[in-house]
């Protein structure tokens, strides 16, 4: 299950993050990777659209899933706004059944991290390749941690209107190296003409994996052809400098 996003996280996320809004490049990589691609994609973990939007709009036919039904809904209010009418789904990925099968399954930006446990994710994996074609190839991104300090508190504040806005407080709980995750606690509170109006709490677990780990994961699941990209540069090799690889592999 993934760290669930509530109403006020999604809209801090979209004014963080909107639409065509490029993480380190991933639109574009995505983007170049997928081109050419005439049969589905679906994008898992698809959120508010930002990236799915995009795709869209360059010509292919991507479907979208994701757990959250409040970052669902602004992702369909999106794509109504600029007629685009996707396939859209609310799933866990671990129990993941759609009624199509897919050229292509992406989860860009590190969202498997999200997925509660190495159970779910190869669960997950699995379920992947149930849905794809033949050849099918699924593309997914994988973090590593970089920066973290156990007890440290953190505040950040974005504003959706002159009176109005939602300040994010980030508490870094744990960083557990023997079963590969970090914890933080983030608190939400939204604010109007100074007066906080709404809270949501969240806690954020976030899990990691080695390389060859992962490679093992994707060839239990019935994956092969694996190919790695680091820091959305396609073919570049995995350093310990490397904060995020793309694993790209072909359904057996």
């Amino acid at each position: 299950m993934f760290s669930e996003y509530g109403k006020l996280s999604t809209q801090f996320y979209e004014a963080t993050k909107p639409i065509g809004f490029s993480m380190s490049g991933d639109i574009e990589f995505y983007q170049q990777r997928l081109a050419g691609t005439t049969g589905r994609i679906l994008e898992a973990g698809v959120g508010t659209g930002r990236m799915l939007i995009p795709l869209l709009e360059n010509g292919l036919c991507v479907d979208g899933v994701d757990a959250s039904n409040d970052m669902l809904a602004l992702c369909r209010e999106h794509c109504e706004k600029r007629n685009l009418h996707p396939f859209l789904m609310t799933q866990r990925l671990e129990e993941l059944e759609l009624p199509h099968t897919y050229e292509a399954i992406i989860m860009p930006t590190g969202s498997f991290a999200l997925l509660n446990g190495r159970k779910n994710a190869m669960q997950t994996l699995m379920r992947f390749n149930r849905h794809l074609s033949p050849g099918g190839r699924i593309l997914i991104d994988l973090g590593f941690p970089k920066v973290f300090s156990e007890d440290s508190q953190s505040l950040r504040t974005v504003e959706l209107s002159d009176k109005e806005g939602i300040t994010l407080s980030v508490y870094e709980v744990e960083l557990n190296w023997i079963d590969q995750y970090s914890l933080t606690y983030l608190t939400y509170r939204k604010w109007r003409s100074g007066k906080e109006v709404d809270t949501e709490l969240q806690q954020f677990k976030v899990h990691w994996y080695g390389v060859k780990e992962f490679t093992y994961m994707l060839k239990e699941a019935g994956f092969t052809s694996i190919q790695m990209s680091a820091d959305y540069l396609h073919d570049k090799a995995p350093s310990k400098e490397t904060s995020l690889i793309t694993f790209e592999a072909i359904r057996r």
